[in-house]
């Protein structure tokens, strides 16, 4: 009687060819457990490049003199994007009042010296046959004295109202190159305004010369005087005529003192240029969206000649260009596998298409409500981390462009 074999159905007696599926089985097994386990630790967000924008605000209180440049216009660093007049409607009466009281002043030097020569004629009747000499000599060192001071009280009043049109000619003359070199206005224009303050700019030269020689005059015939008096008496009434004629001439000293350091400083707060602190684009002022919705289309997008600003209001905006990051938002799914430092990848769809790698640079400490953009359905609210990722060299892209991000 022949032996039964007994079988084992172990994997270790399995012959290879019933081996093979088991294997194969295992090993894509194993394949997808790694598969979705490497997916569940990836993700693809969408992600919005931006710049950094620059607010032009107003230093100080003013009323916007000019704003030479236009909506979306390329501008540079330093260059001067508004003009502020910081003499207010108030001011603008002090200074006429300033003007008028300089006018005022400078008829008042010219009664003084119609007065010189009578004063003068009164006295040499006054006097007796034996001082005439010495009495007529005596007034004429004054009055040489007295006639430098007012030739040079005259010139400053001259001056400074010339220095007031030059500011002026000054402000439009950069005005008319800044429109000529946008080809705003024909270069005649630019070349007269340079004519009539180079002009005058000449003749303030001039009188500051001659007023230079004035107080050499002055000098000289205060010092002919001086010598004067050292060899004789001077007469007491002479000296009485002639001396309210010359403390009047002091108090207008004062007052012109007091007027030219007035317009000065006026005259040195009239016009605030306002530069661009970067390269880049003029884009409408930001505001809040609650806000955006409210406006009417082309308002307070950039402020124009003519409008009152306080010290902080902005004028306009400039986003630097290109765009220096990319911000996007981690699902709350995700948050836990975002860490500054980590690699990620950058894929942009529209022509030319790029892709490149990168790294997150930043991660935001709050879940925030993502731009509307950024939403799956418009009507529902996503929330999210916002991180911030660097461009790097060579991947072009507009500021608010959408950009790819897959996780590595």
């Amino acid at each position: 009687m022949k032996k039964k074999i007994s079988r084992s159905y172990g994997f270790g007696n399995l012959p290879l060819h019933h081996l093979a599926p088991v294997v194969v089985w295992l090993a894509v097994l194993v394949f997808v457990v790694g598969l979705l386990y490497r997916r569940s630790h990836r993700f693809e967000i969408v992600g919005i490049a931006r710049s950094h924008i620059h607010q032009v605000a107003a230093t100080c209180t003013g009323r916007l003199k000019s704003v030479p440049v236009q909506l979306f216009e390329q501008v540079q660093v330093g260059q001067t994007l508004a003009v502020v007049n910081t003499i207010l409607d108030n001011e603008q009466l002090v200074r006429a009042e300033l003007q008028t009281q300089l006018a005022a002043a400078t008829a008042e030097i010219e009664h003084l010296a119609a007065q010189l020569v009578p004063t003068q004629d009164t006295l040499l009747v006054e006097k007796g046959d034996r001082e005439i000499n010495r009495d007529r000599g005596l007034r004429g060192f004054f009055i040489d004295v007295d006639q430098a001071r007012l030739q040079i009280l005259t010139l400053q009043a001259q001056i400074a109202t010339d220095r007031i049109v030059l500011g002026d000619l000054a402000v439009e003359m950069k005005i008319n190159q800044d429109l000529v070199a946008k080809d705003a206005v024909a270069p005649y224009e630019l070349e007269k305004a340079k004519v009539a303050h180079d002009s005058l700019a000449a003749k303030i030269q001039q009188y500051e010369r001659t007023l230079e020689q004035a107080k050499r005059d002055l000098e000289q015939a205060q010092q002919r005087l001086d010598d004067f008096l050292k060899r004789q008496l001077e007469h007491p009434s002479v000296d009485d005529a002639l001396e309210v004629i010359r403390k009047e001439i002091r108090v207008q000293e004062q007052v012109m003192r007091g007027l030219l350091t007035q317009l000065e400083t006026l005259r040195s707060r009239e016009a605030v240029e306002l530069k661009s602190p970067v390269n880049g684009v003029v884009i409408p002022i930001p505001v809040p969206a609650n806000e955006a919705m409210l406006r009417r289309p082309g308002e307070k997008e950039v402020l124009q000649p003519g409008e009152v600003v306080a010290a902080g209001d902005s004028i306009l905006a400039v986003a630097e260009v290109p765009p220096t990051e990319i911000v996007a938002y981690i699902g709350e799914q995700y948050i836990g596998q975002v860490q500054e430092k980590m690699a990620v990848e950058l894929i942009k769809d529209r022509e030319p298409a790029q892709k490149a790698k990168s790294r997150v640079t930043h991660v935001g400490p709050l879940v925030e409500l993502m731009p509307q953009r950024l939403w799956l359905n418009p009507n529902i609210p996503r929330w999210g981390r916002p991180i911030v990722i660097e461009i790097p060299d060579g991947f072009e892209l507009v500021p608010g462009e959408l950009v790819g991000i897959r996780g590595l």
